[in-house]
């Protein structure tokens, strides 16, 4: 079974330098092999990030000094729920899959949360 989350996003609009630009940025074809191989990953650890249970996530989604401070700074300010906090760490892990990063770091805890502000601002 497939979990989604919705996750909703402020994109400003690109200037026209940049779309006529040659970088074609990330292609749909290596897109989806990094999605494919993030995936992968998830399976070895026996379930998608969506299906993790809180003991479970805290072992798989450990952070570094730099990544606690992050996530508890964003829990105090945003009053944040244990569901939410939760939530975060999951989007945080699959952040930094898919940048084949073991270790789930601030930056990705960072815009983890980044996400739920949007969605808090979006939905209030």
């Amino acid at each position: 079974m497939l979990d989604r989350i919705d996750l909703h996003i402020e994109v400003s609009a690109v200037p026209y330098k940049e779309l006529r630009a040659n970088d074609g940025g990330t292609s749909s074809s290596e897109m989806r092999q990094r999605v494919l191989a993030a995936r992968a990953v998830q399976r070895t650890r026996g379930c998608d990030n969506s299906q993790l249970p809180s003991a479970e996530l805290r072992q798989v989604c450990q952070l570094d000094d730099a990544g606690e401070r992050t996530l508890e700074m964003a829990v105090r300010r945003l009053s944040l729920s244990a569901r939410a906090h939760d939530r975060i760490l999951k989007v945080a892990r699959t952040i930094a899959d898919l940048g084949s990063s073991e270790a789930v770091a601030a930056k990705h805890v960072a815009e983890a949360v980044q996400y739920r502000s949007l969605d808090r601002t979006y939905w209030n």
